[in-house]
């Protein structure tokens, strides 16, 4: 009896405890902080759509050195501006009710898929091709390759399309989708896909000799052991010449055909999120021009909602409506505020890693970078650690000579052998600057890299420099090297 009595105390016994909550503003404030400027508009006209009560008054001014804390917007402030208009007599020009009113859809981009299905209607297949050939489509994956077994494929062709086929089939089928623009399409791996495009250009020794690479030297060109692969095409020396402009041909070649090569990638417009300009020998922020428009709360809904307060009384309807007024109203006001804080938050965050870079923006130069983490920005800030790094993430700035990721101020420090401390992207660039200058045909090994790098007053260990060199897309010495 006296254990039971101790279970019960212990059962009703009271435990206070602190625990962390983030309210639904705070959350939604924290999302909208990792959206980049080229998103941002997304985001708001998704708002915009989904909550009648907010919309779009014009330009938002963009938030600029002094920039003072958001002010919050307050419900009061839109009440009772205009004469009361009830909300079924608000229409636009034409007549239309306001809430029946439709944008017409914006028909998407012609995609990769579309293209080839409008090629593979000119094959003149027969209709039971033709389904084979939309499946295989179907089975593309985003760099343009086919990798799934052909065995597989017929079997779901079976049990998805009731077709009954074998591999033969499915393989002749697939030849004729390799035969689609852009060349290489449908390919089952890479050596296939790039005979699949030498076989279109004219024939010559060149195209020859590069096709013969590809089908009996594969595996030593992926590797660039060229002394086994000039030894395995019985290649002498006076046919070097050749061997070369064979493997540059093959170099041209598009190892993506589904995807966006890396001119083409190269050539897609960015769009900062800051822009750092130098007046005076003084540095100056701001948010770049891809701001947010300017957002306000639909007076149609204010007036609405002060009709409903007049009569929800003797209407249990109008009581439903004035509430759910009464919460779009809420969500729109707290948008409003989310919006004008993440503006302060982020011109807040850039100008201290301004300042904490100044030199580097002064200059430009990656030797005046500093060592420089996110607890730095922080206590800068005064925010916390994650804040600044949903901020920082996929966020960039513009300068005078060119746009960087703000992830790039962020590195790590490194001795030097005078005892001063500079930043691992200093010596990424001394790294790169050092392969960009190697004898192609002898490259730099990891520990020659070393002994330059050492001999240049930074003390680095091997690894390290490995770890910078993958950072930098740089392949070991083997693979950087050329007849």
């Amino acid at each position: 009896m006296l254990l039971l009595k101790r279970l019960i105390m212990q059962e009703l016994r009271l435990r206070q405890t602190l625990t962390q909550r983030l309210t639904p503003q705070q959350i939604q404030l924290i999302k909208l902080l990792q959206v980049p400027a080229a998103d941002i508009k997304g985001r708001i006209e998704q708002e915009l759509s989904a909550n009648p009560v907010l919309e779009q008054t014009g330009e938002e001014p963009l938030p600029q050195e002094e920039a003072s804390p958001g002010e919050e917007v307050k419900l009061e402030d839109y009440l009772g501006e205009e004469p009361y208009k009830p909300w079924y007599r608000q229409r636009d020009g034409r007549g239309q009710d306001w809430q029946d009113r439709r944008e017409a859809a914006i028909p998407a981009g012609y995609s990769l898929q579309e293209h080839l299905l409008e090629q593979l209607y000119f094959l003149q297949l027969s209709k039971r091709q033709q389904r084979i050939g939309e499946h295989l489509l179907g089975s593309l994956e985003s760099d343009g390759y086919i990798r799934r077994d052909l065995e597989a494929i017929v079997n779901d062709l079976a049990f998805t399309q009731y077709i009954e086929t074998d591999v033969q089939e499915v393989a002749a089928v697939l030849q004729r989708i390799q035969e689609l623009d852009p060349p290489g399409i449908g390919a089952r791996n890479l050596q296939e896909c790039l005979l699949i495009q030498l076989q279109r250009k004219a024939p010559n020794a060149v195209q020859q000799l590069a096709i013969q690479i590809l089908t009996q030297g594969f595996e030593a060109l992926s590797k660039k052991h060229y002394d086994r692969l000039a030894k395995k095409l019985r290649i002498g020396d006076g046919d070097l010449q050749l061997l070369r402009e064979a493997i540059a041909l093959i170099g041209k070649l598009n190892p993506k055909p589904g995807g966006r090569d890396e001119a083409s990638a190269q050539s897609q417009p960015l769009y900062p999120d800051f822009v750092v300009t130098k007046q005076d020998g003084q540095l100056h922020v701001a948010l770049s021009a891809y701001h947010t428009p300017k957002l306000g709360i639909s007076k149609r809904y204010t007036t609405m909602l002060a009709d409903y307060q007049q009569l929800y009384k003797k209407d249990q309807q109008l009581k439903e409506a004035a509430t759910f007024v009464k919460q779009k109203l809420a969500a729109a006001q707290g948008f409003i505020t989310a919006i004008k804080q993440r503006q302060q938050t982020l011109l807040h965050t850039m100008q201290a890693i301004v300042k904490l870079q100044h030199d580097f923006f002064i200059e430009e130069e990656e030797n005046k970078l500093k060592p420089m983490i996110l607890k730095d920005v922080a206590r800068e800030v005064g925010l916390d650690v994650s804040t600044i790094s949903r901020v920082v993430t996929n966020k960039s700035v513009q300068t005078a000579l060119a746009v960087y990721p703000l992830k790039r101020f962020f590195t790590e420090a490194i001795s030097t052998s005078s005892g001063e401390e500079v930043s691992s992207q200093a010596v990424k660039q001394a790294i790169a600057t050092l392969i960009g200058e190697e004898d192609k045909q002898k490259p730099y090994a990891d520990d020659k890299l070393v002994q330059m790098l050492r001999a240049r007053g930074y003390q680095i260990a091997r690894r390290t420099v490995a770890k910078y060199r993958e950072q930098l897309h740089i392949p070991v010495a083997r693979l950087r090297k050329e007849l």
